[in-house]
Formats: C-alpha cells, structure tokens, sequence
C-alpha cells in the first residue's frame, strides 16, 4: 500500500558544522560543508574605522551600509560590519550632522535599510514563537543568520514553540538529539497550527538543534517550526487558542487525531506485517470513535450544526467499517475490508466552512475527515 507523509512528517540530519553554530532539519536534507564565501570590504573598513577611533562616524556608516549589501551578494563579514557599528555608535550625532549637509544622499538609503537589516537579524538561538524568518543560509544545515520579517511577507519558515534538552549530562549525540526533536517538535507544531488544512503543502516540520560545540557552550535550545525549502510563504499558520473561537478548537481537537493517525500507517503491507497493520487500523478505529463522541458531546451554534451532525452520522458508518478493518482475522479477510475502511471516513469541509475553519485542503492531501 502506498505511504503518505502527513505535514508533521519528520527529518533527517547529519554532518558536523562549525562551532556555536546550530544546525537545522529539513526533509531529506545531507550532510554537506559550507560553501566558500567572499568577505565585504566594506565590513572589514567599518571594523578597522571602530577599533582605530580615528573616523568613528565613517565606520558607523561602512557598517551599516556594508549589511544589506552582505545580504544581497550573500557574502561573509556580517559580524565584522556589526561589530564596527557598535564601537561607532557613539559618534551618531556627527553622523547625523554630516547627514544632514546633503552630502551623502546616496549613502542615506543604504543607511536606513541597514539600521533596519541590523535591528531584524538575529541568530537562530534567539527566535522566539509567533515570528517569521528568513534563513539566510537557505534552509542548509548549518544556519549562523536568519532575518525576522512581517508574516504577510513572504518567508521560509515560521517558530511554533521550542524546549531544552534535558536528563543529559554529556553530548548525546546527533541521533538523541534528533529523535528528541522529531518527537517534540511534532507535538509543538501540532498543538500550534490546528487548522492543518491552513498549512500549505510544501510546509513541513523543521527545527534548529544546539550542535556538538554549542552544547559545550551551554546551549540546550531546539527551536521548533514549520518551514519550507521550496517557494516562500506569506501568512501565518498559527491556529491555536490564541487565534481560535471555542467551537473552531473544540471541532479541531476532535477530529485531528484521525489524521495523526493515518498518517501512521505502517510502510509495510499487511502482507508483510500484518500485525502491525492491524493494530494500526485498532488505533484508527479509536480515534474515530472519539471524535464522534467528542463531537456529541458540544453544542454546535448557528450554520454548524447540522453539518457537524451529519459528520457525527458519518463517523458512525466509518467506524463499522474500521472495525471490521481492525479485527480481520487474516491478511485475506483485512486486504477484503481495506478500501471499504477508506472509503468511509468522511468528508469534513462542510462542518469546516461552516465554523470558519479552511474548507479546502492543500493540494495533493485527501479531503477525508
């Protein structure tokens, strides 16, 4: 039987990168070095102008005008020129006065956009939950610079939540740590975005992990968000409590886990594993027979309720044939009752729509409940 990843799927890891620096999970990212970039000249001026304290001004403005252009010829010095920024920074009032001569009208623009680059960039380490950014290495696995933007904006990836790692004395290694995060993670990003009809097609759970030499820093910190490699994004995923009335969170706890769950269904065939199969369908079977409860026991206002009704009627019908699915006494009697056990879940848009929920999944996803 074919296998489907679900948009909580997990990710793989690997290599080593340079110290401090967290490194990032992303679908079937490989391990791989960084690629060799140029130094900005401009950067490494408004260091050498800050430390020497001769022009304290003209390295203010190297700096500021070295960042975006580090931005957009993605090159290195990025910390040269923020470095030589702040040993500056006590002369912005005669950079404002040489400003203000008109002399240097082309210089201004570049000086705004780099205030502006300055103040938004941060390390990864810093994200916080709710903000949007740019992975200014691209989503590769070793990310030193990422650039919070608006949500509207098009981005790459969007914070959900995050933990520390914990019951670990010592490095556990790449392995542990991953594991970890796939699991958290999966959990954070479910509990942050209910409405996973919203989450595009090609967003996927991603995460940041402190590396072998950040974790003998101190850092214990994964960041946990969804994230793209792909086409960026605009608009927020976030549909949690804080977005969400009581009836659209009740409805989307209720009917969630049966998409957790198929999602889970095993890469062997019954066949091959049968029992593994059938305990699979045992899960299934569960879950729709607790969203039908969980449905039944909620009093659906206005426009819903008869569409959650009819849901609730559905599920009922689904979970005869899930149960049949999930006692099958052999991989002959399962195989006879498989697509009857698909073909019963239902189509939950119309009990969506009417809450307010998305009623269209992303494309390429099935329609089922």
């Amino acid at each position: 039987m074919p296998y489907t990843a679900g948009p909580y799927a997990g990710t793989r890891l690997g290599g080593a990168g340079p110290a401090g620096a967290p490194y990032a999970g992303a679908p079937g990212s490989a391990p791989y070095g960084l690629p060799r970039r140029t130094t900005n000249g401009l950067a490494v001026a408004s260091l050498v102008a800050g430390i020497v304290c001769c022009l304290p001004p003209l390295g203010l403005v190297l700096g500021l005008v070295a960042l975006p252009q580090i931005r957009k010829r993605d090159q290195a010095g990025k910390g040269l020129a923020v470095t030589g920024i702040v040993l500056s920074a006590v002369s912005c009032l005669l950079l404002v006065i040489g400003l203000a001569t008109g002399g240097f009208s082309s210089a201004w623009s570049d000086f705004k956009e780099g205030v502006d680059e300055a103040s938004r960039s941060k390390s990864p380490f810093s994200l916080r939950t709710g903000q949007c950014f740019i992975d200014d290495g691209k989503l590769e696995e070793y990310t030193t610079d990422v650039t919070i933007v608006d949500c509207d904006r098009p981005h790459d990836g969007e914070v959900t939540g995050g933990f520390k790692v914990t019951g670990h004395d010592k490095w556990p290694g790449e392995d542990a740590i991953e594991t970890i995060a796939d699991k958290r993670c999966e959990t954070v990003n479910a509990a942050y975005a209910l409405d996973t009809w919203a989450v595009p097609q090609d967003v996927w759970l991603y995460y940041y992990l402190p590396s072998s030499q950040s974790w003998r820093l101190g850092d214990r910190t994964v960041t946990c968000a969804f994230a793209t490699e792909k086409k960026p994004f605009s608009g927020s995923v976030r549909s949690d409590a804080t977005t969400l009335t009581a009836d659209q969170e009740h409805f989307l706890k209720a009917v969630n886990p049966i998409e957790t769950v198929t999602y889970r269904e095993p890469e062997g065939d019954p066949d091959e594993d049968f029992t593994g199969n059938k305990a699979w369908s045992g899960e299934m079977l569960a879950a729709i027979d607790k969203a039908r409860a969980d449905l039944g026991q909620h009093y659906w206002p206005g426009a819903s309720t008869t569409p959650v009704a009819e849901l609730r009627q559905e599920l009922g019908a689904a979970s005869k044939k899930w149960r049949e699915l999930a006692t099958a006494s052999d991989v002959d009697a399962y195989w006879d009752a498989y697509d009857a056990a698909w073909d019963a879940l239902p189509d939950s848009a119309d009990a969506r729509t009417a809450l307010g929920l998305t009623g269209t999944p992303p494309e390429g996803e099935g329609t089922s409940a």
